[in-house]
């Protein structure tokens, strides 16, 4: 014990350098104790090897990505920041990125902790859209986007976490100038002579003989093309024929039904699915449209393994802004790992206002109440909390997944299944919220839109 203070002491005492070492060594002799001597201390980490993924078909001759000649179907979800390890746990292999700095992690760190949880990444490149005013016939500013790339390119592409570069998201969405793919041709030219180790893709918002006859003529260096679809995701085989494409995709977003495909309102507005109907047609769209074509589908990137507000701050994230995990989530596990798992999220089954259902145009006046109930399954017992909020429907409207800001609470409250709600003093159209969440983290969810008269 003695010997062990006097260690502590002196070693405070001593100046972290190289001679340290030998000071702190001869200290440990006189003590009696045998020390390895270390390395400089600013010497660096033995570096990772990047792993070699190449796209060629199998010995069924179905198109397939290798990863250090393992095969690797893609099994995963989009993922801009966090619960990379929940994605882990649930059975995924990869997740999806949109840019290298999305605000919160850099890129090396979005690497690190997909390696550190066994995931590949596909890295997306962010590749400006015309729809947000960018001048693709502007050969200046086409220069200093592709050097600024050129610049991340070299600085990711060794890591051992990264699958493929993914240049640009949904550039063809609103786009009347097809240059764009110039541009990515480009840009996949260059990884390929810097990275000769990851494929290259551009992700697509559909998929139309448009831009398909555009980058077959004029995007050719790219390794395969990215589809992204929603509720129409049933159809993918008919629109990827219908487009004239023969070769290997992959699907890098889908999900719950879009906002643009969904029933609405006599007021207009659209009627999200239930956290119960989204898991459904998460596991029947996966059977239709990707397990179905196991011949040119690579695999696919679920969408949003997360949060965020876009019509509402529950359409087409997984997770609920507290972090509980929805039914959805469930859903990718059955679909990733062939079982549920062991503890389910409960299942919303009804939701009413006044005995209305959201596609029966829930309207009230001013001096009404909303007479709220909810019915769910709970699979394993839990106790269960019920929150109820009321907001203004959203007017800060985006497209194609641009940022949205979350309307102001008008009303919030923590009770049971059947609440009571002033309609608020103000006339308009509002939304009711249920949340409903067990002890365990797991959570059903369902919005109804509802109308304020005069």
């Amino acid at each position: 014990m003695i010997r062990a203070n006097l260690l502590l002491k002196s070693f405070y005492k001593l100046k972290f350098n190289r001679p340290f070492w030998g000071q702190l060594n001869g200290l440990l002799m006189a003590l009696g104790i045998v020390m390895v001597l270390l390395p400089a201390c600013n010497q660096t980490a033995i570096e990772q090897k990047p792993a070699k993924v190449e796209l060629k078909k199998n010995e069924q001759h179905q198109y397939r990505l290798f990863v250090n000649d393992q095969e690797f179907f893609v099994k995963g979800a989009g993922l801009e920041f966090g619960k990379i390890d929940a994605l882990a746990a649930n059975g995924a292999n990869s997740f999806r990125t949109w840019r290298t700095e999305n605000g919160k992690q850099d890129a090396l760190e979005v690497l690190d902790a997909a390696h550190k949880h066994g995931l590949m990444v596909m890295m997306g490149l962010e590749v400006a859209r015309e729809r947000h005013g960018f001048d693709y016939n502007d050969s200046t500013k086409v220069l200093e986007q592709f050097n600024y790339l050129k610049k991340e390119v070299l600085r990711l592409k060794d890591h051992p976490a990264l699958l493929a570069w993914a240049i640009g998201n949904e550039l063809n969405l609103g786009a009347e100038n097809l240059k764009v793919y110039d541009a990515v041709n480009e840009i996949s030219l260059m990884i390929h002579q810097l990275d000769g180790n990851h494929p290259t893709t551009t992700t697509l918002a559909g998929i139309g003989k448009r831009e398909v006859d555009y980058i077959k003529e004029n995007c050719t260096d790219i390794d395969f093309i990215s589809i992204q679809m929603y509720g129409d995701i049933v159809n993918l085989q008919q629109r990827i024929a219908d487009a004239g494409w023969e070769g290997p995709y992959m699907v890098t977003e889908w999900g719950a039904t879009g906002h643009w495909e969904v029933g609405k309102t006599s007021w207009d507005i659209p009627v999200e699915q239930t956290s119960q109907e989204k898991a459904k047609a998460f596991i029947n769209r996966y059977d239709l449209a990707i397990e179905a074509d196991k011949q040119n589908c690579l695999g696919s990137y679920v969408f949003l393994w997360g949060q965020k507000q876009e019509r509402t701050p529950t359409w087409y994230g997984m997770f609920l802004e507290n972090g509980a995990k929805t039914e959805t989530v469930d859903a990718m596990h059955y679909i990733w790992t062939g079982k549920w798992p062991a503890d389910r999220c409960p299942s919303l089954e009804a939701f009413t206002i006044n005995g209305l259902s959201a596609f029966e145009n829930v309207k009230v006046t001013k001096n009404q109440t909303l007479n709220a109930e909810v019915k769910v399954r709970n699979y394993e017992n839990d106790s269960l909390t019920y929150i109820w909020e009321v907001l203004p429907e959203s007017t800060d409207l985006g497209w194609g997944g641009d940022f949205e800001s979350r309307p102001e609470t008008q009303f919030i409250k923590e009770s049971d299944s059947v609440e009571t709600i002033p309609a608020p003093e103000n006339s308009g159209a509002y939304r009711l919220f249920v949340y409903v969440v067990d002890n365990a983290g797991n959570a059903a969810t369902a919005n109804i839109p509802f109308y304020v008269e005069e």
